[in-house]
């Protein structure tokens, strides 16, 4: 073959490569906060890496748990489950998957200084059978055990040891390590790089051991904090997908014949915590004891916010005004039991003078101005409402970067935070937000920086973690979640309604958890 038609040739192959690229560009308002797959518990973080790193079950199109780098399991006792681990599988960069990846990202993931520990919740130990068994030894009867392990990202142990990560990055402290900006696992893509609130990039991994049934060989995800950019963006054609869609432009979107919306409700609860622990509050100008602690001070702020105005002028209807800190959809909620409390001005003034607080006081309230639906047109909202009791609360409205590690320092009295509950299983909020936090982190209270702690409320939880009766095990979890409301542990607002909207070829599942998968979406 001469020169020239070897030119040629090579030409049209790459023609052809680029013909057969399948891009798929997707906008949402905030960006990862990490890549690390065992630091944060945050939603959007789940979003991106799930696509590189997989656990060893896995949801499939219908929400039922399916295998995933574990082909079975089978319970050798009560306490004993043993997992037969898929065979052939190859890291990215083609080291083989073994059970010794899976022991080292359990001793991993359990690190204090990181907030996924409640996804390994009960497992006492993973001992090795052989190169593709592994045995989980349990503390008792684990009932979500194969939900939990879904968000269990294996990492490869060899990697980890080459480019020194085998800590998880102290997120709070703004430590970085190569895990922190870089990706190993076994998923369906390679993330090939970030830029921080700018760009992540992916590549399909044609190694994959599974299949796609979408046909997206490669994927951008764009954090756009500005809601009119946002939409306009998808407008003009610039993206493909937008899960963040802006409240008030949700009819605009409908009405044109480019773009197709897909209606769902998260399973995301919107709320704010209080520091119930601590004896005096940072930036407060309260004297004597933390207010906080009081339960009529909780009852007070909670009842002077007007759901509904919040719903029908900022939410422009999209949302549910909340009682409850799980959403529909979730084991636990029920319509009976998540009715919010009506305003009362009166008597949230009476309450709090009652608790030694007749002209009320003045408090930083910390919230995000880039994560949730209109999160600071919320804020913004209360603030106000609260001001008719007396309480001045000071506004600090950052990107969830900067607002989560500020409230996990502890430096932050009162904040709003969005939960999702990733199990569809009411313990999974309880445990990690509600549980009386274990000193040097752990499992329970994993995501509990408002220090949070009641007796009653911790048995409950500590009960339905090994209750295998389903009645039982429900009864445990309204009382509990009965508990959490009717003592005002939190303040919950509403849970969203979050419809995505897309380019008319785009076609792809709806999932409730705010996690779009690459895997379910075909461009045509």
């Amino acid at each position: 073959m001469t020169r020239t038609k070897s030119l040629i040739l090579a030409l049209s192959l790459a023609a052809c490569a680029t013909a057969h690229a399948v891009p798929l560009r997707w906008a949402a308002t905030n960006d990862v906060l990490t890549l690390d797959p065992h630091s944060q518990d945050h939603a959007t973080t789940h979003a991106i890496v799930q696509h590189a790193y997989e656990g060893l079950t896995r949801y499939d199109a219908k929400w039922q748990i399916e295998p995933c780098l574990a082909t079975k399991w089978t319970a050798v006792s009560p306490t004993q489950m043993r997992f037969e681990l898929r065979r052939g599988v190859k890291f990215h960069d083609g080291t083989p998957f073994t059970a010794d990846d899976v022991i080292f990202s359990f001793n991993r993931i359990r690190q204090p200084q990181g907030t996924l520990q409640i996804y390994v919740s009960g497992i006492k130990e993973i001992k090795k059978v052989d190169d593709y068994t592994v045995d989980l030894m349990l503390d008792a009867p684990n009932p979500i055990l194969l939900r939990n392990l879904v968000d269990f990202r294996i990492m490869s142990k060899a990697w980890a040891e080459k480019n020194k990560s085998t800590n998880i990055q102290d997120f709070k402290a703004k430590d970085e390590n190569f895990a922190s900006r870089n990706a190993m696992g076994t998923g369906a893509y390679k993330i090939t790089s970030w830029v921080p609130d700018q760009k992540i990039t992916m590549v399909i991994n044609k190694d994959w051991w599974d299949k796609n049934t979408g046909n997206v060989t490669e994927l951008t995800y764009l954090p756009i904090k500005s809601e009119p950019t946002r939409a306009a963006a998808l407008l003009a054609g610039d993206v493909d997908l937008v899960t963040d869609v802006p409240p008030q432009d949700v009819q605009k979107l409908k009405a044109d014949t480019k773009i197709k919306m897909l209606d769902g409700n998260e399973v995301r609860t919107i709320f704010f915590a209080m520091d119930e622990g601590s004896d005096k509050l940072p930036g407060a100008s309260v004297k004597g004891k933390n207010p906080f602690k009081d339960k009529r001070v909780r009852e007070a702020l909670s009842i002077s916010i007007d759901r509904e105005a919040i719903k029908r002028t900022i939410m422009r209807g999209l949302s549910i005004p909340a009682a409850l800190m799980v959403a529909p959809g979730v084991n636990g909620n029920t319509p009976d039991i998540d009715q919010p409390p009506k305003v009362d001005y009166e008597r949230a003034k009476k309450l709090l003078a009652d608790a030694g607080y007749p002209g009320g006081f003045e408090i930083p309230l910390n919230c995000p101005n880039n994560r949730y639906v209109n999160d600071e047109q919320i804020c913004i909202a209360v603030v106000s409402m609260w001001s008719k009791i007396g309480v001045k609360a000071k506004l600090i409205a950052q990107p969830m970067t900067l607002h989560s590690q500020t409230f996990q320092r502890g430096e932050a009295p009162l904040y709003m935070l969005g939960w999702g509950t990733s199990t569809f299983d009411a313990l999974y909020q309880l445990q990690a937000l509600a549980r009386t936090r274990v000193a040097g982190g752990g499992q329970d209270g994993s995501f509990n920086f408002s220090k949070v702690s009641d007796a009653k409320l911790d048995a409950l939880i500590d009960a339905m973690k090994t209750e295998t009766d389903v009645p039982k095990r429900n009864a445990l979890i309204r009382e509990a979640l009965l508990r959490q409301r009717d003592e005002f542990l939190f303040i919950p607002i509403h849970h969203q309604v979050r419809p995505w909207a897309m380019k008319t070829n785009v076609e792809t599942l709806y999932r409730s958890n705010d996690r779009p998968e690459a895997r379910f979406t075909t461009i045509k």
